[in-house]
C-alpha cells in the first residue's frame, strides 16, 4: 500500500521520475503497476463515491442525483460536475507532489484514471459530451514561474483521451489576486471578481478543467464568464473534490 508519500527519499525522487522507471508504482514502488500505480495503491485512491450532483461536494449517504446544502441555496452556474476523488490522502499528496514541485508521475495514474471515468460516464450518454475543454486560465507570470499550468496539461491529457479540442486560449486571466488558501467560499468569490476575461467566441457545451475543486468560487466566477459569453451547457471536471 501507499506508505508516506511526504516522506520519500529524495532518491526515490529520482527513481519515479526517471523515464527507466515507467513501470514502476509512485507509491510503493512496484513493478506491478499499471499507469503508474500497483493494485493495492489504486484501491488506496479515495473514491468521491456519494456527492452532490451539481459541484460534487462529498456527502456522507448515497446521492445519485441529490443537491448539497450550498446548491440548494445558490444554485451554481454550472450543470454539473465530474470529479473522481476526494482531496484526502494519498490524492491530496500525489497532486501537491505533481502540481508543486512539477512531478508529473504523481499525475499520469490520476489523469488515466479521470479519462477512464469519464469515458464509462459518456458511454451510455455521449450526445452530454462537452464540446470544448477550457482549463482554467493562469497569469502568465505565474505560469513561467511554476513551469506549466496543470490544469491546462490535464485538459490536453483528457482531450487526447476523448477526442474532444481543447480552448485554451478562449479565456483569460486578468489580474493578480490575493491566494485563496484559507479564505472561506465567500470570501474566494469577491477575490476573484474581474479575473476572467473571455476573448473569443464560447462554443455551447463546455467543460471547465482543473485539478482540485476546493470551495468551487473559482468554478463558479469562470462558469459566469461563460454562460455571460454564451455557453449553454457548462460542466466542470477536477481530478479531486475537498470535503465540506
Amino acid at each position: 500500500m501507499i506508505k508516506g508519500l511526504n516522506r520519500l527519499s529524495t532518491l526515490k525522487s529520482i527513481m519515479v521520475n526517471s523515464e527507466n522507471t515507467k513501470g514502476l508504482c509512485v507509491g510503493c514502488l512496484s513493478t506491478s503497476a499499471f499507469n503508474g500505480l500497483c493494485n493495492f495503491c489504486q484501491a488506496d485512491l479515495p473514491v468521491n463515491r456519494w456527492h452532490c450532483h451539481c459541484c460534487a461536494l462529498p456527502l456522507a449517504h448515497s446521492s445519485d442525483r441529490h443537491l448539497c446544502g450550498d446548491c440548494l441555496k445558490s444554485s451554481p452556474p454550472f450543470d454539473r460536475s465530474l470529479i473522481p476523488w476526494r482531496y484526502q490522502y494519498p490524492v491530496d499528496s500525489m497532486i501537491s507532489r505533481y502540481k508543486y514541485n512539477g512531478q508529473r508521475k504523481f499525475a499520469r495514474p490520476l489523469i488515466a484514471g479521470f479519462a477512464d471515468y469519464l469515458e464509462s460516464t459518456f458511454q451510455d450518454c455521449s450526445d452530454s459530451k462537452p464540446d470544448t475543454l477550457i482549463p482554467s486560465p493562469m497569469l502568465p507570470a505565474r505560469r513561467r514561474e511554476r513551469g506549466f499550468n496543470q490544469a491546462r496539461d490535464i485538459a490536453e491529457s483528457l482531450g487526447l483521451a476523448l477526442n474532444i479540442p481543447v480552448g485554451s486560449d478562449i479565456v483569460r486571466r486578468v489580474c493578480k489576486v490575493q491566494a485563496q488558501r484559507g479564505l472561506d467560499r465567500e470570501a474566494r468569490l469577491a477575490n476573484m471578481r474581474g479575473v476572467f476575461e473571455v476573448c473569443k467566441a464560447v462554443p455551447e457545451r463546455v467543460a471547465i478543467v482543473d485539478d482540485v475543486v476546493t470551495t468551487g468560487a473559482t468554478v463558479r466566477v469562470l462558469a459566469s464568464v461563460l454562460r455571460e459569453a454564451g455557453a449553454q451547457e457548462i460542466q466542470v471536471w477536477a481530478l479531486a473534490r475537498t470535503p465540506g
